[in-house]
């Protein structure tokens, strides 16, 4: 044990009894600093943060008590030994009750006043012992913590999936069934419907992969300058794609959007089509009504990319719109995962970006995303496709 690591503050208003306390401890192989009163050593004390004070009860200026309190509010842990005189017991017991360690009484005997130092060292070393201990312990009730919650997670990932596969092996059986029936009747009509349900299944599928490796995979964000027609032109297609046997009219507005955007393309691809997924879920759900559309509008803001997605569909009661960002929560019963949401909000955030939801039931949802950009150049391998800028349903 390094006794240098545990600085000793002598505190005694005699100077014959200073040094020899000084002379003594040194000796021993303390780190020794004096003082005078209790005024003087609360000074010291403040500076150089010793373990262990070492104080004469009566002192003028500040007594021992008294620097006994403030030593104690200041840093509880520090060990106070006094030193009294034969008719100071009742100030003796005093020290006791406000925390001191020990004392020792006049005439000093060395041997007593390094036992006590030694207890007091004791006390320190166990005190520090239990506080890693205690460390230790919470991190591994924190780890037990975080461990329980990725179980919970996982077995609640594995029961939603499960779900949602049980689903869509049903519609592909439906499909596989028109299908098979269309070719043994020759008729084109039904083959064809049967195709299309198994094309829509299989794109589901091949989303909800694309969602559970996005959520399990950790990968670092590659922001670059990515031109902005080509990203909305991706968009555009995707969509087409999924509306293809729906009636929903998709339009982008992009004549405010700057040529770059400062992005990860395919996070922040992922993290858009989640949303307009939702969107389309809401258009086809809302049967009170026809003419259904989805807005992707993107523009330029003082300094951040401003992005809404905004649709006529079914809309969200206040309860909805609270939980959709929340991992495995899906309004849509077996058609969603509750992946989608939460990634693409979690998308958004490693932008330092945020998004906002406005919704009213039965009218539709806006989702508003913000996300802080700056002044890109492309480099030099990259040329944007048009220096032209996107109108609406134009790409």
């Amino acid at each position: 044990m390094d006794k240098k690591q545990f600085a000793i503050l002598v505190v005694d208003d005699e100077d014959d009894i200073r040094d020899v306390l000084e002379i003594t401890l040194t000796d021993i192989g303390y780190q020794v600093f004096l003082a005078k009163d209790g005024k003087a050593a609360l000074e010291l004390f403040e500076e150089k943060q010793p373990s262990i004070v070492i104080t004469d009860i009566k002192m003028p200026v500040m007594g021992g008590i008294e620097l006994l309190k403030q030593v104690k509010q200041r840093a509880p842990d520090t060990q106070v030994i006094m030193i009294t005189g034969h008719g100071d017991m009742d100030l003796t017991i005093s020290s006791l009750k406000f925390g001191a360690a020990d004392f020792i009484t006049k005439p000093v005997n060395v041997d007593i006043l390094e036992l006590a130092v030694s207890k007091a060292v004791d006390k320190l070393i166990a005190d520090q012992k239990l506080a890693e201990y205690t460390h230790k312990l919470e991190r591994l009730v924190v780890e037990k913590s975080r461990l329980n919650s990725h179980l919970s997670s996982l077995g609640l990932m594995i029961g939603t999936v499960s779900h949602n596969i049980k689903g869509l092996l049903t519609n592909l059986d439906g499909g596989l069934y028109i299908t098979r029936s269309g070719l043994k009747k020759q008729n084109f009509a039904d083959i064809s419907e049967g195709l299309d349900l198994l094309a829509q299944n299989v794109d589901k599928i091949k989303q909800m992969i694309m969602d559970i490796l996005m959520y399990s995979k950790d990968r670092q964000m590659n922001r670059q300058p990515v031109p902005a027609k080509k990203f909305l032109a991706d968009i555009q297609k995707t969509m087409a794609m999924k509306l293809a046997h729906h009636p929903i009219a998709f339009h982008v507005v992009s004549d405010q959007a700057p040529r770059i955007l400062n992005i990860d393309g395919a996070f922040m691809m992922s993290a858009l089509v989640n949303i307009l997924d939702n969107a389309v879920d809401a258009c086809l759900e809302d049967k009170d009504k026809t003419g259904h559309e989805i807005t992707l509008m993107v523009e330029k803001g003082r300094e951040s990319l401003v992005i809404k997605i905004a649709d006529n569909g079914c809309g969200m009661d206040v309860e909805t719109k609270e939980k959709i960002f929340d991992l495995f929560f899906s309004s849509k019963q077996v058609k969603g995962t509750g992946f989608g949401l939460f990634i693409a909000k979690n998308i958004i955030a490693q932008h330092q970006g945020t998004v906002a939801v406005d919704s009213i039931k039965r009218r539709g949802t806006t989702f508003t995303i913000s996300l802080p950009q700056k002044d890109q150049t492309l480099r030099s391998d990259q040329t944007p496709q048009s220096d032209q800028t996107l109108q609406s349903d134009q790409i």
